[in-house]
């Protein structure tokens, strides 16, 4: 960190956010370095609008301005420890810096002016962020659904197998769910508010006193403060902004994280050898266990289960601080938003790492989404045969449902018992039986396979899951070249 001799090594504690989790993109930004450049980049607005109303002299914003991104962390905490106060260490070490307009930093200002403003700032900055990866692991599942848009397999209800869909539409379906969350984020970011510049308890009485009698007072000196920051704000404020936002911005990326244990959990399941349809990629060095060398332990989509679980247990203290945000405001809300911010988008970015890492690695196993299919894709036909034969062959529907039935069960003893599904074979013999077949036996045993063919089984799911991907990066490209806000002068 510039200025700072304090530096951190592996024989203390440090969080896994800070070197294992997360991308060093948004590490810079939840750095305590890059905060407190937002906050002086926040006083360097705050001055140069008193300038304008002559409050600040060109000599003292020049000072000001000159001194704004030498960051002294070394400097603050160590005034901090004697303040015990971050932002009055702040700004003192700002202004030993800038001594001909360090009188003048922070002038009728109260600290959450200054943090709360700062931390609007870099959530924006890291929602941004979080969208792009979204954006990019979307556009990762596009390709596979587009892929594997016909590729037909097993679908399961209640973990046990129910009829067939394609490996394309099941894709979709997670692809939709983070859809969702990109249109959330979009929102949000678009609806962020800073608390701007309210003073004390949020009545902006000491800007008004300060610029009594000059045109516009406190609203034109606040409007042109964001203007400068490119930051909406909040009409109505305590000492912070409210804290209601930070449930919707915790409970944005929660909701990205329940998508992402979804898909990662499905993945996980389906590697397991029960299934074996897909799976995670595995490096050539990559090594499952200490002690059994033959493991393919599924690590990076039980990574993103286990971080994306942590997240969305926080929305709790978000709420939390929410509620209990008394009166104007209380300041225990404090060290748990130090703690819930970063370590979300940072986990949250993670996730993603991980995930687009899985997609655009995935393993498709056709041989055994071919013998899963073959398993238990016939009985996914019995219905179909029921109602061919009832119209065909003259059976009655209860008659020939009790026909099924008990094929059905003979069927699923011999697979309980590892033989292949007998099911066309057993239906077939008991279709002769009912003495309402001519034909011989291999002739009813081609009906009866034809009937109960799973592939001609999945309906319109093909058409939609590529229609699906068609809308998708549609919305993708149009997000793409959408107007980006126009970049704040700082």
């Amino acid at each position: 960190m510039a200025g700072s001799g304090e530096s951190f090594t592996h024989h203390d504690y440090l969080s896994p956010f800070t070197w294992r989790y997360g991308s060093a993109e948004l590490r810079r930004i939840w750095s305590e370095e890059h905060y407190r450049l937002l906050w002086r980049r926040i006083w360097v607005a705050l001055a140069r609008e008193q300038h304008r109303f002559g409050l600040v002299t060109a000599e003292e914003l020049q000072d000001i301005e000159a001194h704004a991104e030498e960051i002294d962390l070394e400097r603050a905490h160590a005034i901090e420890r004697e303040t015990r106060h971050d932002v009055m260490a702040e700004i003192r070490a700002f202004a030993e810096q800038a001594s001909v307009g360090g009188g003048k930093i922070h002038l009728g200002a109260t600290s959450a002016d200054i943090e709360d403003n700062a931390d609007v700032l870099r959530e924006r900055e890291s929602l941004n962020v979080i969208a792009k990866k979204v954006e990019g692991l979307l556009s990762d599942l596009a390709a596979l659904i587009e892929r594997y848009a016909r590729t037909v397999c097993m679908a399961y209800t209640h973990l046990q197998p129910a009829e067939p869909t394609t490996l394309g539409y099941r894709l979709a379906l997670y692809a939709q769910d983070f859809l969702v969350d990109l249109q959330q984020l979009h929102w949000l970011t678009s609806s962020l508010r800073g608390k701007g510049l309210k003073g004390a308890v949020g009545t902006a009485a000491s800007y008004a006193f300060l610029l009594e009698g000059r045109d516009g007072g406190a609203s034109a000196l606040e409007e042109g403060v964001l203007n400068r920051l490119g930051l909406p704000a909040f009409l109505i404020d305590g000492q912070t902004y409210p804290r209601k936002q930070d449930v919707l911005v915790i409970n944005t990326l929660a909701g990205i994280a329940q998508s992402a244990y979804r898909f990662a959990f499905d993945v996980r399941v389906l590697q397991s050898p029960g299934f074996g349809e897909v799976a995670e990629p595995f490096g050539a060095g990559q090594v499952g266990s200490s002690a059994m060398p033959f493991k393919r332990n599924p690590r990076t989509t039980e990574r993103v289960c286990s971080l994306a679980r942590y997240v969305m247990a926080l929305p709790a203290v978000a709420y939390g601080n929410a509620a209990h945000s008394l009166l104007e405001r209380t300041l225990d809300d404090s060290a748990a938003r130090r703690l819930v911010f970063p370590e979300a988008f940072l986990a949250v970015d993670e996730v993603l790492i991980g995930l687009r890492y899985v997609v655009s690695h995935l393993d498709v196993h056709r041989d055994a989404l071919q013998r899963n299919l073959d398993r238990f894709g016939p009985f996914a036909g019995t219905e179909r045969l029921l109602m061919a034969w009832v119209q065909q062959r003259g059976f009655s529907r209860q008659e020939l449902h009790e026909l099924i039935r008990h094929a059905a069960l003979e069927a699923w003893g011999a697979l309980q018992g590892g033989e292949p599904n007998p099911l066309v074979d057993r239906i077939a013999v008991r279709a002769l039986e009912s003495g309402r077949f001519e034909e011989s036996y291999p002739t009813v045993r081609a009906e009866v396979a034809r009937l109960l063919d799973p592939s001609g089984h999945v309906g319109t799911a093909p058409e939609r899951a590529l229609a699906f991907a068609t809308q998708l990066r549609a919305q993708l490209a149009a997000d793409s070249v959408a107007e980006e806000a126009p970049a704040p002068e700082f």
